[in-house]
Order: C-alpha cells, then structure tokens, then sequence
C-alpha cells in the first residue's frame, strides 16, 4: 500500500509538472491585457505602451494597452486584483503602489497580499520646475520664496502617493518649508496647468519634462538625482542645495496572486530581455530612463523595502492624502 501511495504521489507531481510545462509553453495563447492605473502621457503610459509592443514581437501574441486612471491608482489597480490570476490582465506599476501601502490606509488591497511581481522596468529622475512667472532661478531662491509665503506656494502633482506628490512631501519637509498641495487625476492635466501658469511648482519625470524645459515652456531648477543627469549636466540637483534629497519614479509589472510561477517566471525572462538589450538601454538613455533587471525574488525583495523606505518617510514627514 505504500508502495503504492508513493506512487501515485509521484505520478501526480510529474503530471503537475508537465501541465506547468505545457502551460509557459502555450502562455500567451490570447491577447494579454496592460492596465495602466494612470492617464494616457506620462511615463508609466509610455513605457506600458513600449513594452507591450516589444513583448507582443517576442511572444507573437497582442498585448493591449487599458488605461484605468483614478484616486491615486487605486482605480485601475483594484481592477487587476479582482481580474483572474492568469497572467492575462497584468498591472503597470510604480512607486505610488509602494507609497499607497503606508499613505492611503482605505484600499481595497494590499500589494503584497493580492498581487506578485513580474520584473521592473526602468527609472528615472524627476525635474522640480516652475512656471516662467514665479520670480526664481534656484532651488534657494524657491526655499526663500516660499518661506517669506507660507502655504501660498502651490505644487502640482498627478494624484495622492505618486512620486511627484512625495517628491514634493519630501522637499518640503527636508528643506523646512510648507507649500500647498494640487492633486491632479493624472499627470497630463498637472502638466498642462504648470505650463499655463495655473500652478507654480512641480516635480515630474525626466523622460517628460525635460523637452518642456528646453522649449522655454517651464523653468527647470534641478534634478532630482543624487548625481546629476546624463542629459542634463548643466542642471543641478536638490541634494546640492537640500542635503540628501532624492526622488525618482520607478516603474514595474505585477500580476495577481496565484498566477502561475511558470508564467510570471516566462514573462520575467522576456522583460529581461527587452530592457538589456543595448538599443532600449541606449534609447532610453537620451530620454532619461534607465533599464532595471531583477529575477522575481529579487524584485520581490525591492518591493517589499522600498515599501519599508516609503512608510518611514511618510511617517517622519507627516504626508496625508489630500
């Protein structure tokens, strides 16, 4: 008899591992769905819309782009927790999703609980810009400013928890000043209205700003960057003026809970892929980006201390949803 129980035990694991097999060879069969919990134009947008076409050439299947901005990306990342756990209907992330974990306490999920992650993409520094009409050209002039107006000097950012809104949290903590807080539902109005003058301040990514910038359309102060940018070698940075300040954006892919190993494992190689191969390094350099590569455990590690990083400085802060 226990010969016969062992048997069958080994019979029923090699046929799970064949299935396994068979399914990341099969995977995807259908089209493969992007939720992007943002507005169409920023970074997260855009580097969606990139990598599905790049894993669409390398997996010969669609990969579609659904655009579900809202509350912070709340919206679009309920969405995907509640989607099946076939590694079908994938969330574009960022750090907002590990800033939410300690800012926003109300979701309706928690991000290591209801999802797992695939790989990260890129990151890249932010720009802290202001309109043309407010009356400064550094990062002191602007701390001086707003210290002679408390709470007159309004930020702009793309909603509650995303990195312009802790970049912004951060900066004034870290520099000792108080300026007003405009949450936008996504990242392209708040840059429509820093250009039209409606707001004064914003900080936003380098991949997006920095044209604006060159066209005169925003005044660029700094960057955000420990070192400053590639691109940008004229620009200095906060930390020059407000000692250790830092603040990118960071973008990856999750799925959620219970999608097979073998195709978050299938997807992880192919993201690889595409962000080492020369040419995306090479492309996204110029626009400011540069490439991450992580096998799952090892994002599965950077998630969960950059969610520990995160909850620290909301805490020493005092940021809140607004």
């Amino acid at each position: 008899m226990n010969h016969l129980n062992k048997t069958l035990k080994f019979t029923a694991l090699t046929l799970a591992l064949a299935c396994g097999l068979v399914h990341a060879q099969s995977f995807p069969n259908r089209p493969v769905k992007i939720v992007v919990p943002f507005a169409a134009g920023g970074p997260a947008d855009n580097y969606a819309r990139f990598m599905a076409q790049r894993l669409g050439e390398e997996l010969k299947q669609t990969f579609v782009i659904d655009n579900k901005p809202g509350a912070g990306s709340i919206i679009g990342t309920d969405l995907v927790a509640k989607s099946a756990a076939d590694g079908y209907t994938l969330l574009m992330m960022s750090n907002t999703h590990t800033v939410n974990e300690s800012l926003i306490s109300t979701k309706p999920f928690a991000l290591m609980k209801d999802f797992v992650g695939i790989a990260p993409v890129n990151y890249s520094n932010l720009l802290l810009v202001v309109h043309p009409s407010v009356p400064v050209k550094t990062v002191g002039e602007l701390v001086a400013l707003a210290k002679s107006k408390p709470g007159k000097i309004n930020y702009a950012s793309s909603g509650n928890g995303t990195p312009y809104h802790m970049a912004g949290e951060l900066f004034k903590f870290m520099a000792g000043i108080d300026m007003t807080h405009v949450p936008y539902k996504g990242s392209s109005g708040a840059r429509t209205d820093i250009v039209g003058g409606q707001v004064d301040v914003m900080f936003d990514a380098e991949t997006t700003m920095a044209s604006l910038s060159r066209d005169g359309k925003v005044r660029a102060l700094a960057g955000t960057g420990l070192a400053r940018s590639a691109n940008l070698q004229d620009l200095p940075t906060v930390a020059e003026t407000v000692s250790k300040f830092e603040a990118t954006i960071w973008l990856g892919l999750m799925a959620p809970k219970g999608t097979p190993a073998d195709v978050v494992n299938k997807l992880n190689a192919e993201v690889r892929k595409i962000v080492n191969n020369p040419e995306v390094k090479a492309a996204w350099a110029k626009q400011g980006a540069v490439p991450m590569s992580m096998s799952v455990p090892e994002f599965d590690q950077y998630l969960n201390a950059d969610i520990a990083k995160w909850a620290n400085i909301v805490k020493v802060s005092g940021a809140k949803p607004d």
